[in-house]
């Protein structure tokens, strides 16, 4: 099911706003109007409204061949095999999953698109705001809107390639092929700088019922920490964190608190909830098909990691769709949950309900019997109208949450050499959430935390780069130190261009 695309630049001549989102549940409620040519675009609010929509929208591209950067970096990480049929089902997360990926095979393609598909939207609406007759105080949301969104997309652009290109407008068709390359340090600089300009205009709360899934303060806030922490920049990471988390466990500026049962954070009714900071849309009302699987609104990851050929034998086993079983939790993971209060929520056991004679299922590529409970489809939960049903589950996923927060800015406080007492607070609210007793600030601790807490939700491996803890996790899996840390850089982008290949993968960059 995989299309050809060519450079990401060919496809930049048509207006962002030409193919919007339209879930039910979130702003983003905006029929595409027609094919406008993006000189002829932006004319007034609603035009420019579209825009920023449009950009928003790249947060939750699934695109051709199933890849998603969550899904994708769960696939990288120690939590997860590749799974699916066979070793060649979705090759894409075979070999970022057994690290046999290359410049020419790898989901790197897809995830350079994206990034940089959202990067040319938010550019394309700032040129034009300007020169937009339209209030000036909503002109100022928007334009925060897309500074806080380019800040998103160059954020996972550059901790996935390191090397990229950094437009700050958009790009001409002549000029395409002579772009460069910025320094890491730029790229990051540029994120900081539209990430501290975007945060006054934004608004410290948003209307759940009209608004939900824009950017707001506490998003902006909490992105720009992450930012500083990839950098080891702990103060002022530990600084903007705090600014979100407020009094662990309590009150803080901007209304977010812990939800008190962890398993509520999974119900697809209960979306844009109180620990929710910012939030991917999808819906079941998008009528997706399987002609174009990338044009669907609805959440692809519940079939791919349900369990394949599934059977329920008993009215008491749990409702899952049959899926494609990809993703399955590993052995060792398993392990470290098991006896955690979060595995009921966390892990699909189809091993114990297939020993208990309540269900049967079909072992899938490398299966081990252990399924993502929080992401799995469910038989009530899926779309019975129009489109295809496994197409267009509607449960939204977490980009950042509140006890994602708490621990990052606990982690910041312990490699800064900061507030240990705090730390040992955020640390002690997330695991009281779920009965816990509290444990010391020590980064070893707060390791184990993020995994069990964030289990499927695509932080590992990210966590693991930054530590430097992936060479010595993921060397069964075939990660070589000093490579696979980034991404390689597609083929395809460095063909007839100045783009030059990074050196971790034999380039001169």
């Amino acid at each position: 099911m995989k299309r050809k695309y060519s450079k990401y630049f060919t496809a930049l001549t048509l207006t962002a706003g030409l193919q919007l989102m339209s879930c039910s549940d979130s702003f983003l409620d905006v029929k595409p109007k027609g094919l406008d040519l993006e000189s002829n675009y932006y004319r007034n609010q609603e035009e420019a409204f579209n825009g920023v929509v449009a950009a928003y929208d790249v947060v939750g591209w699934q695109g051709s061949g199933f890849v998603t950067t969550i899904a994708t970096l769960n696939a990288a990480s120690d939590d997860h095999y590749a799974g699916g049929g066979g070793p060649s089902d979705i090759m894409d997360f075979q070999v970022i999953s057994n690290y046999t990926l290359n410049p020419t095979t790898g989901p790197q393609g897809e995830l350079w698109r994206k990034g940089f598909s959202g990067v040319f939207r938010a550019n394309s609406i700032l040129q034009k705001l300007p020169d937009v007759p339209m209030d000036e105080n909503v002109k100022k949301r928007y334009t925060a809107e897309a500074k806080f969104l380019r800040a998103y997309f160059y954020f996972e652009l550059v901790r996935l390639f390191k090397n990229i290109p950094l437009f700050t407008t958009p790009v001409s068709t002549s000029d395409m092929y002579d772009v460069l390359q910025a320094t890491p340090q730029e790229v990051y600089g540029q994120i900081e700088k539209d990430l501290s300009e975007a945060i006054p205009d934004l608004p410290a709360s948003i209307n759940v019922a009209t608004e939900a899934g824009r950017a707001s303060q506490g998003a902006a806030h909490a992105i720009l920490g992450k930012v500083y922490l990839y950098q080891e920049k702990f103060a002022p990471a530990a600084q903007e964190l705090a600014l979100v988390n407020g009094t662990p466990g309590g009150a803080n500026t901007y209304g977010y608190k812990l939800l008190p049962n962890f398993g509520d954070l999974w119900k697809s009714d209960n979306k844009f909830n109180s620990e929710s900071i910012f939030e991917i849309s999808y819906t079941n009302t998008s009528a997706g098909t399987w002609d174009c699987v990338s044009c669907t609104e609805g959440n692809i990851m519940n079939i791919i990691t349900g369990p394949r050929g599934y059977t329920r034998k008993s009215d008491t086993a749990p409702d899952y769709v049959s899926g494609w079983s990809f993703l399955p939790i590993t052995p060792e993971l398993f392990s470290a949950i098991h006896f955690d209060p979060r595995n009921k929520a966390t892990v699909a056991n189809l091993d114990s309900l297939e020993k208990a004679g309540l269900v049967s299922y079909e072992k899938g590529y490398m299966n081990t019997g252990y399924f993502l409970e929080k992401f799995a489809g469910r038989v009530s939960n899926r779309w019975t109208g129009a489109g295809t049903p496994e197409l267009n589950f509607p449960q939204n996923m977490y980009d950042t949450r509140l006890a994602d927060t708490y621990l990052l800015e606990a982690e910041a406080l312990v490699r800064g050499n900061g507030d240990l007492t705090r730390a040992a607070a955020l640390i002690g609210a997330v695991r009281a959430r779920v009965g816990l007793k509290p444990v010391a600030a020590t980064l070893e601790n707060i390791k184990k935390e993020r995994r069990l807490e964030l289990v499927g939700e695509g932080h590992r491996w990210m966590d693991l780069v930054r530590w430097g803890d992936a060479p010595t996790a993921l060397k069964s899996k075939g990660f070589v130190a000093g490579k696979h840390e980034i991404l390689p850089i597609p083929l395809l982008e460095m063909e007839n261009t100045k783009i030059e290949q990074s050196k971790e993968w034999g380039g001169t960059r």
